[in-house]
């Protein structure tokens, strides 16, 4: 091959580059177009959906239409909410239940303790007042380390009893478990119709195959000036399509 030949056959490629080149940037930029076609549509559909949710307002006196599908008002998300809460403060009563229940172990032991200090200071007042019968400050002594120790034998008795109702509150406690389980099965049985209904009404094509239904039909009342000519026409270019 002569030079002339391959210089030729060079400046060939570069005119179909230069051809290529234009047609595979045009192709970039038409899907680049309809992603950003597709993501627009996608963040207005989101847009009006949020707006939907948040200009409905919940009336005590409309039965119809019912709430919006949201987290506030999906019937088993709130009640997986409900199990998750109620377990976790379970715990956290229980906790606090213990701790409680560990402080009055302390204050009886400590109670124990200061009852045994009064019964030396009784024991050592007694053997005093018999032996120096004259002196009333001993007598006095006695009398108060006997009424002292009435009073601390007391404390320990509401020491003891708050005790037994902590261990009973505690017994009651259980019941929240019980309560879980019984939402539980609701859920469970409340997610089996919720398939069960789906797979009943499932049909045999794809939604979007479908034609769209009438917005007006003879005998209704409520809907008799909602049709204009544009929903007519609409209406019988999907028929035609079917």
């Amino acid at each position: 091959m002569t030079q002339e030949e391959l210089d030729a056959l060079m400046a060939g490629d570069l005119d179909e580059m230069d051809e290529t080149a234009p047609q595979e940037e045009s192709i970039a930029q038409e899907e680049e177009t309809e992603g950003s076609t597709a993501l627009n549509e996608q963040e207005e559909h989101d847009k009006a959906t949020t707006q939907m949710m948040n200009e409905y307002r919940t009336s005590s006196t409309m039965s119809w239409p019912p709430p919006p599908p949201t987290d506030d008002h999906k019937m088993v998300h709130q009640l997986d909410d409900v199990t998750k809460d109620s377990e976790i403060k379970a715990t956290q009563v229980f906790d606090k239940l213990e701790i409680v229940n560990n402080f009055m172990l302390s204050a009886e032991d400590n109670a124990k303790e200061v009852i045994k200090l009064i019964e030396s200071n009784i024991t050592l007042f007694e053997t005093l007042v018999s032996k120096f019968p004259k002196i009333d400050q001993f007598q006095k002594a006695l009398d108060d380390n006997k009424g002292m120790k009435e009073r601390v034998e007391d404390l320990l008795m509401n020491a003891q009893m708050a005790e037994d109702e902590i261990m009973m509150t505690m017994d009651i406690m259980q019941y929240q478990d019980i309560h879980r389980q019984k939402i539980e099965r609701v859920i469970n049985v409340m997610r089996a119709l919720s398939k069960y209904m789906s797979a009943l009404f499932e049909g045999s094509k794809d939604d979007t195959n479908r034609v769209s239904s009438a917005v007006h039909i003879h005998g209704d009342t409520t809907t008799e000036d909602v049709v204009s000519n544009e929903d007519i026409e609409a209406l019988i270019a999907s028929l035609g399509k079917k």
